[in-house]
């Protein structure tokens, strides 16, 4: 036997040449959490691209805030475990309007997925139908719908919209999706102006120069628009327009971005049928709250009358059960997919999904919790460092 074959040996000689100063690449090492599919999207790929998928509005205040204000901001929130109950068995299904879910951990709406790998979109939906969650798809998708629904006909879809101020783009947009399937239409309302995102603007000469938009069309013409060409999102939507949205689909009206319990009264006063927490990931207005802080505003001026769910800020399992003991009834996740998607596309997606599905799992187990159902505002407690 040549004994460099032995493994201990191996092991020696390498703790002998660092200490020595050498270095060697060995076996590239498993992503295990969230953070490490950051780190490798941010290494590889490109300084605009980077700097879109990670930019939040003016110094990102609200951005870092999202995460946080799970673990350290003003009152940390904290878990009460409850311990001898037979959690031999732990049933992490639940179901978002009507339709069963695996896990309430699904995907939120982030534009032009192919800056992250090849296959785009199609790539993020396979990976949804793949983990039985819902998957949003953002008007800003850098593959056609059509592509995306032949990727995972079987996936549960929803569609999001900003709202254009074309009001026949509008209808055609929502005739579409409602036609391929699409379960709910999600209206964006954070954003009656692009926020002031430093790193876009300095990039601007040649961010996505490529990718264009296959579903904002002129109804006339049917062409597709160039990122640096499209048309400004509709500054003038408010309260009364939903009348017209109501009428123009049977889909359920979820509305992402509120924040105060003002505007979730308004919300089902007007007869919408969710809500997501949202303050777009720190990208629109700096300086609002963390989602999570908003979340418990928001769930009791509803008084359980439509559901509420949650973005911005999720990165462990244990951050899934915080907002879900609060009140949300799922949450939906954003940058993580696409550093999964720059990791291995539909794999690195599937990673992704698969450790926040496991590290939530450890975390109802750890802390009693046999169903989502259990998931109560008794798991948590605020507490002063």
């Amino acid at each position: 036997m040549v004994i460099a074959e032995v493994p201990s040996f191996r092991l020696l000689i390498g703790f002998c040449l660092v200490g020595f100063g050498f270095s060697f690449k060995g076996p590239e090492m498993p992503l295990v959490c969230l953070t490490d599919f950051q780190a490798h999207a941010r290494e590889h790929l490109s300084k605009s691209t980077w700097d879109f998928i990670e930019g939040g509005a003016d110094d990102c205040c609200t951005r870092d805030e999202n995460m946080a204000a799970f673990k350290k901001s003003g009152l940390p929130i904290r878990l009460r475990p409850r311990y001898l109950k037979d959690v031999s068995k732990v049933d992490m299904q639940t179901t978002i309007q009507g339709a069963e879910i695996s896990t309430p951990i699904c995907i939120a709406p982030t534009g032009f997925h192919r800056l992250a790998w090849p296959d785009g979109e199609m790539s993020t939906a396979r990976a949804a139908q793949a983990a039985s969650i819902c998957y949003i798809t953002s008007t800003y998708a850098s593959c056609s719908l059509e592509d995306i629904v032949a990727a995972a006909p079987r996936g549960l879809r929803w569609f999001q919209l900003y709202v254009h101020p074309n009001r026949q783009i509008n209808k055609q947009l929502i005739q579409k999706v409602e036609s391929l399937g699409f379960k709910a239409l999600v209206i964006t309302v954070d954003v009656p102006k692009v926020g002031n995102r430093r790193h876009d603007i300095t990039n601007q000469v040649n961010l996505m120069k490529n990718l264009w938009l296959k579903d904002l069309g002129s109804p006339e013409t049917g062409n597709s628009m160039p990122y640096f060409q499209m048309s400004p999102i509709d500054p003038s939507i408010c309260w009364e327009d939903l009348s017209w949205f109501q009428s123009m689909t049977r889909l359920p009206i979820i509305l992402k971005g509120i924040l105060t319990k003002e505007d979730a009264e308004l919300a089902v006063k007007h007869n919408v049928h969710g809500i997501i927490v949202s303050n777009h990931g720190g990208r629109q207005l700096d300086e609002v709250p963390a989602s999570i802080d908003a979340l418990t505003e928001v769930v009791a001026a509803v008084k359980g009358k439509v559901e509420v769910y949650l973005d911005g800020g999720i990165r462990t399992g244990n951050d899934v059960l915080k907002a879900l003991a609060l009140g949300a009834k799922c949450v939906f996740v954003g940058r993580p997919i696409l550093w999964g998607l720059a990791y291995k596309g539909e794999h690195g997606v599937k990673e992704v999904l698969d450790i926040l599905k496991n590290e939530f799992h450890t975390s109802m187990t750890l802390t009693g919790c046999r169903s989502v159902a259990e998931i109560n505002q008794d798991l948590i407690q605020f507490s002063r460092l």
